[in-house]
């Protein structure tokens, strides 16, 4: 809709009965079944019929209904903080960009895109950079997060393809988890092994990670390898596998180059770096030799590395020495990290790609997509990756800029670099469906964006089962779909008529037809088979696996032998293991590996409208172990200030012996308008992967000690509002707000601190004070209800966070401060 209007009340909104759409959040995918009441309020549930999820949700998934509000939303153009128009805003978009590309060319330019995009925006997006500015400076934050697995697949099996199914799980005997938090990161698929292992008690499961996770609950062995020793672990056991007979001597004799060299490197390799016994590694090995049927599943902890494309080669060496791969119950499984991070790979959205998984440095692909688009000026190489491309926007090589859909100056790493590059970039422009977030505060150029609930289009789970996002939403305000967005700014720039799509379905026929360029190219990618969809079948479209073509349909890839590559074969790789980039010093001697929690996703400019999701995990912390703690004087609950060599963050300390001495964990959700001093990837150093690109997030150095806090502080308000304490931490509750606190100074009047801190002048007061013990607690009432509570103390406050909360909105009464 592109036409001004007020916020739509979310009671008032009318939606068809049980309309099916897929989730916003991780690569699982699942189905979701969106319903509302006779009020309009709108309810979700788990699509009993999707194959990835089969009705089942996990906690963020079940509570989408409460992340769909107005409130925060962007709902007009902004241009230099004051709002404006569409045909202003679009341009000066094409305008600036048009500018820069006729003085400094078309490497002066970028977009850099998200996983949370549906594929018809990175479609057009990315047919718009390589194809008509010419230029492949298009990167997207999935290459934080399975850039690795990529260059993985290529290197092994030509492509970047996924062997398997998520059904493999189901039929597997052993299922191997590696750098995985699966319980907390992909739940879903969690809970398909917990059933699985419940119908199949002979399922056993391995968890590999140097922490001690949830997923750890369900596994009969837990192997806490040294941080980055992954290579090492697998070279061992492709040795083992060798030794104890487990070669398919005839599946590597006719289908795989390398074997040789592979089994050289991995008999060369010393295994005391893994940090394991020799007899719990023998014990791993034989019992990955013994079951023909194994699924290894990998995520993070392998890929953000700058070992992490040999990390995966390490896996895929493994399976392609046994010949157990796609085939039914075994075979390796990347699970990605974003809705549509598949998506993104399949349209060409890695700055290292073309379209429908054809090659930027291949001449005739190059040539192929050109013709194929009729476009006036095709890239020539690839772009730069995303770390290059930030360092490349801080050197002034880039100069305009379009951030569509995520958030760099929180999630990057060296954060604070990439947020001050950002901030002196000629041109900025920032599409998005909140102004809040840090990203968002440097733009020239806001464009307000739909969201979850609003978009129509497609997405692609890990599994490459290709599922309908749908609108079931009124579109708010003046928001735009991102692809209609990218398709106005692509007119106005002289490029209307390849750009004149009139809906979602539109885009995918086009893409669907490319595919089948790519198919007569030998390649994986080909759903040439919808090239013909209608708009009423796009609507109806049920969740399908890629392939669907002439050739072949859905299933399983490589049983064959048949893989990708120039001679059809498929490659094993010689590693040598590598440590991590960051070394351990006197001066950083700690290990810091990062990650995500169960109820928050991201930058959390969606779960953090979530009272429920703000529950689990409200304010940003740092595991240290209990050795670590001691030594460090470091009390559980207290505040840790943690500085690398590129940034410093205060966090809440949790003691606990699920991590390894010398080791800590924080996770990397929390940005300057949720907590400012625990945006965690500013102390991420931006080393790289020299294959993939993708940057190493699990393993910088840093040093940590107690953070002097005089006071600290627990606050409960019905409003909205940014402390000015040392530290803050903030999270909604159903009432209003719940605030974490701590500062180095100790206000003279805990009154007249209370009021100026919420912005209640004329409250009344009701107070708790012992200057003696360091005690102070206020509630501010008006018109006889609480408004806000501070409950302050020397140490930690221990006090029911949830019991205070609870207070706001309240009459008060006796015992309020008790």
């Amino acid at each position: 809709m592109d036409g001004a209007g007020e916020p739509i009340p979310l009671k008032n909104i009318e939606l068809q009965t049980g309309l099916k759409t897929t989730c916003a959040y991780c690569g699982v995918g699942c189905g979701v079944v969106v319903k509302s009441d006779e009020q309009g309020a709108v309810s979700v549930k788990g699509d009993p019929n999707h194959p990835a999820n089969l009705g089942r949700l996990c906690s963020k998934g079940s509570a989408l209904d409460e992340t769909v509000g107005l409130d925060n939303r962007l709902l007009t153009p902004v241009i230099d903080g004051t709002p404006s128009d569409w045909d202003a805003a679009l341009n000066l978009v094409a305008q600036k960009f048009r500018k820069t590309i006729d003085e400094y060319g078309p490497d002066s330019v970028a977009f850099y895109v998200s996983g949370q995009l549906l594929t018809e925006d990175y479609y057009v997006a990315n047919k718009l950079m390589k194809g008509y500015i010419g230029s492949a400076n298009i990167d997207t934050n999935s290459r934080l997060c399975m850039a690795s697995s990529v260059a993985g697949h290529k290197r092994a099996f030509g492509a970047d393809t996924v062997p398997g199914q998520y059904t493999d799980l189901e039929m597997a005997d052993l299922i191997v988890l590696v750098g995985s938090n699966l319980a907390w990161c992909h739940p879903v698929l969690f809970q398909r092994i917990v059933a699985a292992k419940k119908d199949n008690p002979k399922l056993k499961v391995v968890n590999i990670d140097p922490r001690r996770t949830a997923t750890s609950e369900i596994a009969d062995m837990h192997l806490a390898l040294s941080a980055g020793s992954d290579v090492a672990l697998f070279n061992g056991l492709l040795d083992h596998l060798e030794r104890a007979g487990k070669i398919d001597r005839n599946f590597v004799s006719e289908h795989v180059d390398g074997f040789d060299d592979a089994m050289s490197a991995a008999q060369a390799t010393d295994l005391t770096v893994t940090g394991l016994s020799a007899e719990v590694l023998e014990k791993f090995y034989a019992m990955w030799a013994a079951n023909e049927k194994v699924v290894t599943i990998y995520s993070q902890g392998v890929n953000q590395s700058t070992s992490g494309a040999d990390k995966v080669n390490a896996i895929l060496n493994c399976h392609l020495a046994t010949g157990r791969i796609g085939k039914p119950g075994m075979g390796p499984l990347s699970v990605t990290g974003q809705p549509n991070a598949m998506g993104g790979r399949e349209v060409g959205g890695l700055a290292n790609m073309l379209a429908c998984h054809l090659d930027i440095e291949n001449a005739e692909h190059r040539h192929a997509v050109q013709q194929f688009w009729g476009s006036p000026a095709m890239c020539r190489e690839p772009g730069l990756k995303a770390v290059d491309m930030f360092q490349a926007v801080s050197d002034g090589k880039i100069r305009a800029l379009w951030v569509m859909c995520t958030n760099p100056a929180v999630s990057m790493p060296e954060a604070d670099a990439v947020r001050d590059a950002i901030s002196k970039c000629d041109f900025v422009v920032v599409s998005d469906i909140t102004a809040q977030t840090d990203t968002c505060e440097l733009a020239d150029v806001l464009l307000p964006a739909t969201g979850w609930g609003e978009k129509d289009g497609t997405v692609t789970n890990s599994e490459r089962c290709i599922s309908r996002q749908r609108g079931v939403l009124p579109v708010p305000g003046q928001a735009r779909h991102d692809w209609r967005i990218i398709c106005d700014v692509a007119s106005r720039m002289g490029w209307g008529r390849d750009f004149s799509f009139d809906d979602p379905a539109e885009i995918f026929r086009e893409y669907a037809a490319l595919s089948e360029v790519a198919g007569k190219f030998g390649k994986d990618f080909d759903i040439s088979g919808l090239k013909n969809i209608s708009r009423e079948e796009f609507d109806s479209m049920e969740p399908t696996v890629w392939p669907i073509s002439e050739a072949k349909s859905g299933g399983r890839f490589f049983a064959d032998g048949r893989f990708f590559t120039p001679n059809g074969r498929g490659r094993m790789l010689a590693l040598t293991p590598r440590q991590p980039q960051s070394e351990k010093t006197d001066d950083f001697p700690y290990r810091l590996n990062t990650g995500r929690v169960r109820d928050h996703w991201h930058t959390m400019t969606r779960t953090a409208k979530s009272p429920r999701l703000s529950q689990h995990m409200a304010e940003p912390y740092i595991e240290v172990h209990p050795d670590d703690a001691s030594r460090l004087g470091l009390a559980p609950a207290a505040l840790a200030e943690v500085t690398g060599t590129c940034g410093r963050a205060v966090l809440r300390v949790i003691v606990t012996d699920r991590l390894q001495q010398g080791d800590v964990f924080a996770p990397m959700h929390w940005t300057k308008q949720t907590a400012p001093t625990g945006r965690i990837d500013a102390l991420v150093r931006a080393f790289t992967d020299p294959v993939s690109g993708q940057p190493e997030s699990k393993a910088s150095t840093v040093q940590i000690k107690p953070f002097g806090a005089a006071w600290y502080g627990f606050a409960a308000t019905i409003q909205d509002i940014n402390p000015t304490t040392d530290y803050w931490a903030k999270a909604a509750t159903r009432a209003g707000w719940r605030i974490e606190l701590a500062d180095q100074s100790t206000p003279e009047d805990w009154e007249s601190y209370a009021k100026e801190l919420f912005g209640f002048p004329d409250a009344q007061v009701s107070t708790v004070i012992d200057k003696g013990r360091g005690i102070a607690r206020v509630a501010l009432l008006q018109e006889g209800r609480v408004c806000a509570v501070l409950f302050a103390a020397r140490e930690p406050v221990a006090v029911t966070r949830s019991h205070v909360s609870a207070l706001i909105g309240g009459s008060g009464g006796p015992g309020l401060l008790s």
